[in-house]
């Protein structure tokens, strides 16, 4: 055992996994590159698998009518936000497109990761309900005013696509509600 210096603890042999490193300051690669291999991303690599483990995507959700309607939503909430955009309307029709667009993607996020099985403390299928119900409430009343308003065209644009996306909030929670609650439920025997 080699002898330490004065002050340090005393030298333990090296695992055979250290004694095959290179000395420090010095590289290993291969086939004489002089550089160490790393695999393509680093550490992203890493990062994307940590995250795929913790994520499940449910890939017949956006196949599914559910699925279908909300990327439906989706889309008509971003031609609607793009009109009253390259309108330049006032600020009520603008956010409400775009708080239509936000939320619609969350939720389709929600059940396309399947986060609401791990996120058991909100009841998600009446949140959805809710904000479908919500959404309709407040494109009925934005669209009304951008119809009759029509400063022009790109207006009365965002208003027709506001209320097809109004249709699709109440055919969304109208689904939504029969998938969740509608199944058939057996009533307690009556007592004897």
């Amino acid at each position: 055992m080699p002898l330490a210096g004065p002050g340090t603890a005393p030298a333990q042999p090296l695992p055979a996994a250290a004694r095959s490193l290179p000395p420090p300051g010095e590289r290993r690669g291969g086939a004489g590159s002089g550089r160490i291999p790393v695999p393509s991303g680093g550490v992203r690599v890493l990062w994307g698998a940590a995250v795929m483990a913790l994520v499940e995507v449910d890939r017949a959700f956006p196949r599914s009518l559910r699925g279908s309607i909300n990327i439906a939503r989706m889309l008509l909430a971003w031609g609607m936000f793009f009109c009253f955009l390259g309108a330049r309307s006032g600020g009520m029709y603008t956010s409400l497109a775009g708080m239509e667009v936000v939320i619609t993607t969350l939720f389709f996020l929600l059940y396309l990761l399947k986060l609401d099985k791990k996120m058991t403390w909100l009841f998600w299928p009446l949140a959805d309900i809710f904000n479908s119900m919500i959404a309709a409430l407040f494109l009925l009343v934005v669209c009304l005013f951008a119809v009759v308003g029509k400063t022009n065209k790109a207006t009365l644009a965002g208003g027709v696509f506001g209320f097809i996306l109004l249709i699709l909030c109440v055919v969304d929670a109208v689904v939504f509600w029969k998938i969740s609650f509608g199944g058939r439920r057996e009533r307690n025997a009556p007592a004897k």
